[in-house]
């Protein structure tokens, strides 16, 4: 695309500074990152032709974000990094992180069977192998991707319920045998977080937040919208606004999250961190336990750069020429399509948001995101 050439020629000066040999100041690196997310941000914007664009980035300690018009179509109220907004599937990186934290602790294994975790519920299983919380957690258990169910327009997540998920996994919902495909499944990881909840003898929910949300900060992150929280509104494929339906319990783990920039920012540097107490759960968290090659079939994985592995909800996608290996997860819902991702080796995270449903607009934004990753990543 032209658009790609104009910023290629942008980002000429970052080029120049990661060559080797040459170490920018601090107060240099900053202004960098803070040049290129804004205008990386201004070019998304035009380039979408969403109401409304929040985009941000963390590097070494520096953080920026930058929102492009508004909160929803016609308000006048520009998006921030404290605009609450609905992030769908990024919500199973969480429930990733909470498997990794137990594992790390020996309260769990990667390997356990769901089924020891739901002992009062019949789990499907083909073949010899049953279904284990890894194979969930990388979209290798063979459930498929939805729940099948009746939909209310009016309230459009009512029927998905955990009564309704347990007894669609005694009717034998299996596809494959686990561990033989990848399967992009909410139903597999709002099982994790059902399974996890069951582990933890508490409810999914008070699981994340005891280890993940509150040890972390994320004030801002959790399964409701804030009373007097400016949020952002998603917008349908129409341009319509659409309303905020709460999705209920049984989405916990695949889906469920609201957060802010400020907030997703905060859990990349987390990511990106080293050496400290978390350091065993963000191991777990970021290995890559399934190669694509020998998996069949593999389907839904590759919307936001082609999936290599899959780490705990993560999609990894190794390095590819200046491009460092990337860590990322899109999320969708109500009209908001978001993406976030991480280079370990670059110490750069990346988060943008757009509010409304618009296919290539959401693969936009995951293209812009790594290429600044791969443009700023440290070398």
């Amino acid at each position: 695309m032209q658009i790609n050439k104009f910023l290629r020629r942008a980002f000429l000066p970052v080029l120049l500074l990661a060559h080797p040999g040459w170490s920018a100041p601090a107060q240099a690196q900053s202004a960098l990152l803070d040049d290129t997310v804004s205008f990386t941000g201004q070019v998304l914007f035009l380039e979408t032709g969403v109401p409304g664009l929040v985009i941000g980035a963390v590097q070494g300690g520096q953080r920026v974000v930058f929102g492009f018009g508004e909160t929803r179509r016609g308000n006048g109220e520009t998006p921030d990094g404290d605009t609450q907004m609905r992030v769908g599937s990024i919500t199973k990186v969480f429930t990733g992180a909470v498997l990794a934290d137990m594992a790390a602790e020996g309260s769990i294994g990667l390997t356990d069977t769901l089924a020891s975790h739901l002992p009062d519920i019949d789990v499907p299983r083909k073949g010899d192998r049953p279904i284990r919380l890894i194979d969930l957690a990388t979209h290798t258990s063979g459930l498929p991707r939805e729940l099948e169910r009746e939909v209310d327009e009016d309230d459009p997540f009512s029927t998905i319920t955990l009564d309704a998920y347990f007894a669609a996994l005694s009717d034998d919902k299996q596809l494959f045998p686990a561990g033989t495909g990848g399967l992009y499944s909410n139903f597999g990881f709002d099982m994790l977080a059902a399974a996890l909840g069951g582990a933890a003898g508490e409810p999914y929910p008070t699981l994340l937040q005891k280890r993940i949300l509150d040890p972390l900060g994320l004030d801002s992150t959790g399964f409701a919208g804030m009373e007097g929280r400016r949020m952002m509104s998603g917008h349908g494929f129409d341009g319509e606004a659409l309303p905020d339906v709460p999705s209920g319990p049984a989405m916990a783990g695949a889906s469920g999250l609201y957060s802010t920039a400020n907030d997703i920012l905060t859990w990349l540097e987390w990511h990106l961190d080293e050496g400290d107490a978390w350091a065993e759960t963000r191991l777990l968290d970021h290995a890559p336990y399934v190669n694509r090659d020998g998996l069949s079939p593999v389907f839904g994985f590759d919307e936001s750069g082609e999936m290599d592995a899959m780490a705990l909800g993560w999609i990894v996608m190794q390095p590819d020429g200046n491009r460092p290996l990337i860590l990322q997860k899109a999320g969708g819902l109500q009209g908001m399509f978001l993406y976030h991702a991480f280079a370990p080796s670059g110490d750069i995270g990346v988060f943008v948001a757009v509010n409304q449903f618009d296919f290539a607009a959401s693969a936009l934004i995951a293209q812009f995101a790594n290429d600044l990753i791969t443009q700023l990543a440290a070398r």
